[in-house]
C-alpha cells in the first residue's frame, strides 16, 4: 500500500513527533511504500492567496501545491498527524488543506450536487489535545472536530475514514498511556495487513 503522512508539528522532542515515528516503523515492518511531507520542515506556505483562488477556478495551481497533490494522487493511504490546537488544526495543517485540497482536485459540484473526488482512498487521523476526551464530551467539542473535520474536510472530500485518534490531556502524558497510544497506532497497521480468511 502506499502511504502519504502528512505531518506537522515544530517540536522534535514533541508527543506528534513521537506519533509519526510510530507510524513510519510500523509502515517500515510491513515493507509499505512511505512518502512523509513534514510541513514544518518543507516550510510549506499555508497562505490562500488571491493567485491560488483565481487559479483554483480555472483548474491551475500553483507549482508547491502541484507537487502536493501529487503525493495525493499517488497515494492509497493518507495518514495526518497534528495536535488540536483552539480546537482546531495548527494554522499550517489548515492552510495546506485550504491550498492542496482545492475545488476540480478534492473535490466538484455536479449540477449543484456536491462530489468527492478523493474516493478510493482511506485515512487515518492522529491527534493529541490538552483536554481530557470527558471534558470535551461534557462541552460537546467531540462533536463538533468530527464536524468540522471528518465531516467538514475527509468524508467531503471522498477519504474513508480507517481510525481517527484522539489522544487527550497529552500535555501531561504517562508513560504508561503513551505505551498504550503507541500499540493502538501498531495494532491498526497491524490489523490492515493482515491476511483475509476465506472459509
Amino acid at each position: 500500500m502506499k502511504n502519504l503522512i502528512i505531518y506537522t508539528h515544530p517540536n522534535p522532542a514533541s508527543l506528534n513527533h513521537f506519533f509519526k515515528q510510530t507510524v513510519l516503523e510500523s509502515l517500515e515492518k510491513f515493507g509499505e511504500e512511505i512518502i512523509l511531507r513534514d510541513l514544518n520542515e518543507i516550510n510549506f506556505n499555508p497562505v490562500l492567496s488571491l493567485e491560488d483562488m483565481n487559479g483554483q477556478r480555472m483548474g491551475k495551481v500553483t507549482e508547491d501545491v502541484q507537487t502536493e497533490q501529487d503525493f495525493i494522487t499517488w497515494a492509497d493511504r493518507i495518514i495526518f498527524i497534528y495536535p488540536i490546537w483552539w480546537t482546531g488544526m495548527p494554522a499550517i495543517m489548515k492552510g495546506y488543506i485550504d491550498r492542496v485540497f482545492s475545488y476540480g482536485f478534492a473535490y466538484r459540484y455536479d449540477q449543484g450536487v456536491q462530489k468527492g473526488l478523493l474516493s478510493g482512498k482511506s485515512t487515518i487521523i492522529i491527534n493529541s489535545h490538552g483536554k481530557s476526551n470527558a471534558e470535551y464530551a461534557e462541552s460537546g467539542l467531540d462533536k463538533a472536530l468530527a464536524l468540522t473535520s471528518d465531516t467538514g474536510i475527509f468524508n467531503y472530500c471522498g477519504l474513508k475514514i480507517q481510525q481517527h485518534f484522539y489522544f487527550d490531556k497529552a500535555d501531561r502524558a504517562s508513560a504508561e498511556s503513551i505505551l498504550e497510544w503507541k500499540n493502538e497506532i501498531i495494532t491498526v497497521f497491524k490489523s490492515s495487513n493482515e491476511p483475509v480468511a476465506f472459509e
